[in-house]
């Protein structure tokens, strides 16, 4: 099953630093039961561009709790064995954790297909998105409007190889 897991610049330093995506249980989004009837389509093409935005929206989510990284939303994308993502049968249409999937086990990076990020031209939306997004959480309709802004910008592909260069490390 293909996972999109949400992280910060600095969360995908410390993953290349250690080897691991994480060791379970942690959050990921996912092409599940719950998001393929709220989405109402059959294409999967379309269907993972929708697991992979709720995870940028996590990922932006991140950001507004950690006001010291960059202000770039990033999510990588992982296959990992079916058995070990499962969604809350609970929570399934519940709109904040739509496509959402707790995983289990290590997640090596090197699993990894690819890293979606934000180019740097994204950071002043994405910033403003990050400090919006408390009050667009409670119904302010103008705070909203400053968050989508954000999902205006597509997150670039980056193939594993990049990941170095994009969190600063490469040469």
């Amino acid at each position: 099953m293909r996972v999109y897991v949400p992280l910060t610049l600095p969360g995908l330093a410390e993953a290349y630093k250690t080897g691991e995506l994480g060791v379970g249980p942690f959050v990921a989004y996912a092409v599940t039961p719950g998001l393929r009837e709220w989405y109402l389509s059959d294409d999967i093409e379309e269907l993972e561009y929708a697991a992979l935005s709720r995870a940028a929206l996590a990922s932006l989510r991140l950001l507004a709790a950690d006001r010291d990284a960059a202000r770039r939303r990033v999510v990588v994308a992982v296959d990992v064995p079916d058995r070990a993502a499962t969604a809350d049968p609970d929570r399934g249409l519940d709109p904040a954790a739509l496509g959402e999937v707790r995983v289990t086990g290590t997640v090596p990076l090197a699993k990894a297909a690819a890293v979606h990020a934000d180019s740097g031209d994204a950071e002043a939306d994405v910033t403003a998105a990050a400090e919006a997004l408390e009050a667009a959480d409670a119904g302010d309709d103008d705070a909203q409007f400053v968050v989508d802004g954000a999902e205006d910008h597509e997150l670039l592909w980056y193939a594993t190889q990049e990941i170095p260069n994009l969190v600063g490390l490469g040469a």
